[in-house]
């Protein structure tokens, strides 16, 4: 069960509570509030620059009245979140990474390696294949509706309208914008291919570590 609280996109300003414009630009921030994880937007003239706590925030513009909703998230954004919650001790957090973590390796983007046992916890080795950084990703063992409900949760915290652009707490900036929904790859990390991949991944690992 998660029972942190996440928040959607209020469709305003944090700091004056004015809605945005029709293809207002403004910034949207993912930051980490005790064992909560909380989204806040911000207008342009209100930004003063990510307060303390941020994972990740990105620059963003909401759609036009009446034009199809566009929700666009940078993979730079997924792994700097991933990246983010690597040392939380907080198990509802070490849920939502392995949700994460499920995404990524769906994209191709991280790579599993290995499964290990240290103390009753299962815990995978996996690889971040461009930066070829090792991390290691607590298996909290969930059910199909449990990753459901996470993948939701996550697709509702990070979606955006049309993002210009994604930035990490450290600075890092990407421009190129994924062209698929990050809320609906979510809903599909529960998927049957994903399961296929993995249970294919650690057959592998049993062939080679008999």
């Amino acid at each position: 069960m998660t029972d942190f609280e996440i928040s959607r996109a209020s469709g305003k300003c944090t700091v004056t509570n004015r809605p945005f414009e029709e293809d207002e630009e403004f910034y949207t921030v993912v930051l980490e509030t005790g064992e909560a994880l909380e989204r806040r937007d911000y207008s342009l003239d209100a930004w003063a620059g990510a307060p303390e706590g941020t994972l990740c925030f990105y620059k963003t513009r909401m759609p036009k009245r009446n034009a199809p909703k566009r929700r666009f998230i940078d993979d730079s954004a997924m792994v700097s979140f991933f990246k983010a919650l690597t040392d939380t001790p907080h198990p509802n957090k070490q849920r939502f990474r392995f949700v994460l973590a499920l995404i990524l390796l769906r994209k191709r983007i991280l790579k599993y390696e290995r499964t290990l046992s240290e103390s009753g916890v299962e815990i995978w080795e996996m690889r971040l294949v461009k930066e070829k950084t090792h991390h290691r990703v607590i298996n909290p063992v969930l059910r199909e509706d449990e990753i459901g409900t996470i993948s939701a949760e996550l697709g509702a915290i990070l979606h955006g309208f049309v993002v210009d652009q994604v930035e990490a707490a450290d600075g890092e900036t990407s421009n190129t914008a994924d062209q698929a929904s990050a809320q609906n790859d979510a809903e599909n990390a529960a998927n049957d291919d994903t399961d296929a991949e993995l249970a294919a991944a650690a057959s592998s690992d049993e062939d080679e570590n008999p």
